[in-house]
């Protein structure tokens, strides 16, 4: 059986799990416990407690019961719904998404998949200035000849001496 930690791990791709694990623990009053996290876990990952339960190899009620008595109102008190009831499991992941617990999602392309072969990227320089990062790149992209023509008609056209 794979270790608490392990199981339901692919939240941590969407969620920031520690800053979340240290303020549900401020809301708790001490620190979560290694099921409470991995029921939490599971639930981030969209499922169900009885999805948990079958995942754990557990009691559906002995996880719907824990959910209840501890990270159902641990999330209402962090996010300020102590007055709320949680009408479905889904509650818990909404709420914390608009708290801001869910991290942005963000795509990742290799660029060599986007330019065409033969293509050229030379960082010429990179500075830090007025507290940003300024990168110079030079890039060269070939074209078909048909393009070249192209450019010159328009330079042509425009009055441009090329």
């Amino acid at each position: 059986m794979a270790s608490t930690d392990q199981q339901f791990s692919q939240a941590a791709q969407h969620w920031d799990l520690e800053t979340l694990y240290a303020d549900l623990a401020s809301a708790k009053g001490k620190r979560l416990t290694p099921v409470e996290k991995l029921h939490l876990r599971g639930l981030l990952c969209s499922y169900s407690p009885s999805e948990i339960a079958e995942q754990l190899g557990k009691n559906v009620n002995g996880v719907e019961t824990d959910l209840c008595a501890s990270i159902y109102r641990y999330v209402k008190s962090l996010v300020n719904k102590c007055n709320e009831k949680v009408e479905n499991w889904r509650n818990i992941a909404e709420w914390l998404e608009e708290a801001g617990y869910k991290t942005q999602s963000s795509a990742t392309v290799d660029a060599n998949q986007l330019l065409p072969e033969k293509s050229i990227v030379n960082i010429t320089k990179i500075n830090i200035e007025q507290n940003q990062l300024v990168i110079d790149i030079n890039l060269r992209i070939p074209t078909a000849q048909d393009a070249e023509q192209l450019v010159q008609d328009l330079n042509f056209k425009n009055g441009i001496d090329t």
